[in-house]
């Protein structure tokens, strides 16, 4: 028996499913808590998986019950983190957990109100949360984690915040539910590319002056770029975590650029594939935000807590 699977048949049996350690999320009886339900295994190991996690990351897990999670992460991923319960008997139990995996070193865990919880060390977070805590909690994931941070979801999405990706798959030892599966949702972090960009390339054997406006919404981005004065739509516009990339057709000189990059801060340096009727090229370069614009998903609201106190009604 593989390490994890020792640690996932001990917590098998200390907790009953039908304990007080574990409750359905119909029993939840304050608002913006999170009763405990264990994520099967598979679950779990399939939400790592996703996120890519290795042993250069570190993982906080937002309401982390038996800590399989954390624990999961740095026996199979050699990762660190921390997960962080209100349940004082929970958080024993993955301590002890932990040790008996021989991780208490890289994996520890807390009695903490998960909206009282430092999230800046995270590079991935984890969460099995109700759908209003996740709306809760998403504008401060937005706020507060370092853009390229994957956060990983069980079977709740993060409302008009669109997946990176999304998966279901069969989960046997599920405790709720009739149909025995599960949803997976990954989101990597945006950076805020909105705003208008500046930089030069050499056309035509002298300096072009380019200008790039971009709109954000998450991770969707949009805009056009200004090429000696002649704006273009962009096309295939993408932004994940810190990573841009777009392209543009002058059709004033019949070239088509490609552009990818790195956004730092106020700064994009990456390489630009340049086509055209002569020869392709590929060069450096290197843009200066000259306008700081705010994504439309930093305008939004938080959610109203009396609407979504309502939708908890019984």
């Amino acid at each position: 028996m593989s390490p994890v699977s020792s640690i996932a048949a001990a917590v098998a049996g200390m907790l009953l499913l039908g304990a007080t350690l574990v409750a359905c999320p119909g029993n939840a009886q304050d608002f913006g808590d999170t009763p405990y339900v264990q994520t099967p295994q598979n679950v779990v190991d399939r939400m790592l998986e996703v996120a890519h996690v290795g042993p250069g990351d570190y993982v906080i897990d937002l309401g982390s019950g038996d800590g399989r999670m954390v624990i999961t992460a740095a026996l199979k991923h050699g990762a660190r983190g921390f997960g962080v319960d209100l349940d004082r008997r929970l958080v024993d139990l993955a301590n002890r957990l932990a040790a008996k995996a021989g991780v208490a070193d890289r994996a520890v865990f807390y009695e903490r109100d998960l909206y009282d919880t430092d999230l800046t060390a995270a590079s991935v977070v984890t969460i099995y949360l109700l759908p209003e805590v996740n709306l809760m909690v998403r504008p401060r994931l937005l706020a507060t984690l370092k853009p390229g941070t994957r956060i990983v979801s069980h079977d709740y999405d993060m409302g008009d915040w669109p997946p990176d990706e999304q998966m279901v798959l069969d989960a046997p030892d599920k405790p709720v539910g009739r149909d025995k599966k599960s949803k997976v949702f990954f989101w990597v972090v945006p950076a805020n590319a909105a705003g208008k960009w500046r930089w030069q390339l050499p056309v035509g054997g002298k300096p072009v002056d380019f200008e790039l406006v971009v709109a954000q919404n998450f991770q969707n981005i949009t805009g056009n770029v200004t090429i000696g004065g002649v704006a273009w739509p962009l096309e295939h516009a993408r932004l994940s975590g810190e990573d841009i990339s777009f392209s543009a057709n002058d059709q004033k000189t019949a070239l088509h650029y490609e552009f990818s990059g790195r956004i730092a801060g106020q700064d994009i340096s990456g390489t630009v594939r340049v086509a055209g009727p002569v020869a392709l090229r590929e060069l450096e370069w290197n843009a200066a935000r000259t306008e700081l614009g705010t994504p439309a998903h930093a305008l939004l609201k938080p959610p109203q807590m009396q609407e979504l106190q309502q939708k908890m009604q019984p």
